[in-house]
């Protein structure tokens, strides 16, 4: 297969400060694992100069097999049970304002994981409302779940913790989820989106999707269009860029001017929040998103 070249507006200048490597320190001493560097997030640099962490939990092995994803894939390992503390530690270290949760697909564990994140969930906000007090800004949460198998029951416990937003990536048209995605389903993950706000219609749910895997730009407005439709309130659109050579290979890289389009697109449809460009990922600058 030949590859494309990428183009000049994929180029990155990096830049590391003294922030970025307090970072690092903060994450290895607590043993903490983040999305930013087991997905290889070309915004990692950028975010930990600002002190900005996306903390990724339940292990860095991933139970499935998604042919875009960096994050290795293989026997899992048993759960750190002081990783909710550490985590909670690490953002009170830190100083971050919006702290964003993920984790790797566990579904050799009975509720996916779900307990797990309560816990981090609720250690956090302990920890957040023993330093708050009015002069400082609450912590606000956010986390990206896997689909949990579709299980309501797993869904709720994470749901019962009210973290300020939830959110859950659909990543393309369900036409590209036997080659992409071949152990999700597209139809179960806007389900799951839909649910959080059946069960608490005051937790804003987001979700992403990326471009470039195949898709046709009907297929991306008939995916923008069913996230409008179940009351998905925060959407994300990014590039995608194959880690390796290995992974799905990129078919076509966006002009910037195409992710306005589509965003222009989803603004049109009454989506709340749009962020939309080559590098946007789905926790990048997530703040801006449930501030504006």
């Amino acid at each position: 297969m030949q590859y494309l070249r990428k183009p000049e507006w994929l180029q990155i200048k990096i830049n590391n400060n003294s922030d970025s490597f307090e970072v690092r320190d903060i994450l290895k001493k607590y043993n903490l694992n983040t999305v930013c560097e087991e997905a290889n997030c070309p915004n990692r640099i950028e975010c930990f100069n600002k002190k900005i962490a996306t903390f990724i939990i339940l292990g860095k092995v991933c139970t499935r097999n998604c042919t875009f994803c960096n994050v290795k894939k293989g026997t899992v390992k048993n759960i750190n049970p002081l990783e909710p503390d550490n985590i909670a530690a690490a953002v009170k270290e830190l100083g971050i304002k919006h702290i964003v949760i993920t984790s790797v697909t566990r579904d050799d564990i009975p509720d996916g994981g779900a307990g797990h994140f309560a816990k981090v969930i609720n250690a956090v906000k302990k920890n957040s409302d023993a330093v708050t007090d009015v002069l400082t800004d609450a912590l606000t949460i956010e986390v990206l779940i896997p689909d949990f198998l579709g299980s309501e029951s797993s869904l709720k416990k994470i749901v019962d913790t009210k973290p300020d937003v939830i959110n859950h990536n659909v990543e393309t048209g369900p036409g590209l989820y036997p080659f992409v995605r071949p152990n999700a389903d597209y139809i179960r993950s806007l389900e799951l989106l839909k649910k959080i706000k059946q069960m608490d219609s005051s937790i804003f749910t987001k979700s992403g999707i990326m471009l470039g895997l195949g898709e046709k730009d009907k297929e991306i407005i008939n995916v923008l269009f069913d996230l409008k439709n179940i009351g998905c309130d925060f959407i994300t659109i990014g590039q995608y860029l194959a880690p390796s050579k290995e992974h799905h290979a990129v078919i076509k890289y966006y002009h910037p001017k195409e992710f306005e389009y589509f965003k222009s697109v989803s603004v049109k449809m009454g989506i709340k929040s749009v962020a939309s460009g080559p590098f946007v990922r789905s926790s990048y600058n997530a703040k801006q998103m449930l501030d504006d």
